[in-house]
């Protein structure tokens, strides 16, 4: 989910470290949390290497002062600070401005995925001849599924927390607005890369493109074919793939070679990563992620280790091709994704001793994060 992977990618940790809220989204329930301030991000260990840094997007990891991107090593932040905003209007769906210019609310005109893009492009030409770091959190595809060319709805004033959260849509089938959107963010991905080139930078910049979490395919109130998830069992929310396997794309001419490969790796991979890349120092002793430089330039695997999620009372593990998840109290579930990536093959009774084994595995995972939690 939104506020939990982000919370990952910043930090280089499972984002359970920082507590059962971090797990879900941020709502207004915690609207005087956010990122325990002093955790260090990518961005605060960029601008100690010399980068320039900015984020124009979606932050949700705070909802004011002093829980804002410019805290944590930003030197700039435009967007929004909640779940989802109207992607014309800017308001959120508590009725409030959304839309937020560092530390002060300040509302812009225009579709956002325009907007955010168009600051995306001003700050690489004003920092194309020193190192920089954008990070550009789109809104699209979350709700509400608005395109460019529909119409904003939300009002200052008014809640929006029931199912008008999700618009005023004529269909509740509603792919045709989601497939606008994707459309259209692609075109603003179009549009910061060829700012990369014009600016002469293209071939000095690691670009990457991934997503925060799995499409939601059905929504509560009817709405069905959101987005698809190909073959993948599950949606936004849930610990099977189709909440949380996501595609990553990651450019750099020249030093990229083309090519896919299927080595597991995860948001909490890219700190270290960026960090690698900049020569920056970090602790690995204080990161749960790893760099994937020999991944992405030297087409090596990452040394195998068991990965883990948990949101509420779902977890899963993973090592290499096998897939652990538990429900609730409900017997655990073993699944080989080489062979059923659809996860629909139950193979704990045949394999007592491997799920005994990554069950005990998530067990000392979940004391530790828990642990680091009260300390």
């Amino acid at each position: 989910m939104c506020s939990a992977t982000r919370a990952a990618l910043l930090t280089g940790r499972y984002q359970n470290r920082l507590g059962r809220p971090f797990e879900g989204a941020l709502g207004d329930a915690d609207y005087d949390r956010g990122l325990p301030l002093g955790t260090p991000t990518i961005a605060t260990i960029l601008k100690n290497s010399g980068y320039s840094t900015a984020m124009y997007g979606k932050w949700h990891l705070g909802f004011h002062p002093p829980y804002m991107p410019t805290r944590f090593g930003f030197d700039e932040f435009r967007g929004i600070v909640h779940g989802d905003s109207d992607h014309h209007s800017h308001i959120d769906r508590s009725g409030r401005q959304g839309w937020w210019h560092n530390e002060t609310p300040a509302n812009e005109p225009g579709y956002a995925a325009d907007v955010l893009t168009q600051h995306g492009v001003a700050f690489i030409e004003k920092n194309k001849r020193r190192p920089f770091f954008l990070y550009l959190p789109h809104l699209s595809i979350h709700f509400p599924w608005q395109g460019p060319r529909d119409k904003g709805y939300r009002q200052l004033g008014h809640d929006y927390n029931d199912a008008s959260k999700l618009g005023d849509l004529a269909t509740k089938d509603i792919a045709a607005q989601a497939k606008a959107m994707v459309e259209h963010l692609d075109t603003c991905v179009g549009r910061i890369v060829a700012a990369l080139k014009r600016n002469g930078v293209l071939e000095n910049t690691l670009v990457l493109f991934t997503s925060d979490n799995g499409g939601y395919i059905n929504y509560e109130g009817g709405y069905h074919n959101i987005s698809s998830n190909g073959p993948l069992r599950g949606q936004k929310t849930e610990v099977f793939e189709g909440g949380h396997r996501v595609p990553a794309i990651a450019s750099w001419p020249g030093r990229i070679r083309p090519g896919v490969t299927d080595s597991t790796t995860a948001t909490i991979d890219l700190l270290p990563t960026f960090a690698h890349l900049a020569g920056a120092k970090t602790d690995p002793l204080a990161l749960d992620g790893t760099s994937l430089h020999p991944v992405l330039f030297d087409r090596r695997p990452l040394a195998e280790r068991t990965l883990y999620w948990r949101i509420r009372t779902h977890r899963a593990a993973r090592r290499a091709d096998w897939k652990l998840v538990r429900l609730g109290n409900a017997p655990p579930q073993l699944f080989n994704l080489r062979t059923d990536i659809a996860e629909t093959h139950n193979l704990a009774a045949a394999e007592p001793a491997l799920t005994s084994e990554l069950s005990a595995g998530l067990a000392a995972w979940e004391v530790d994060v828990d642990r680091a939690i009260a300390g």
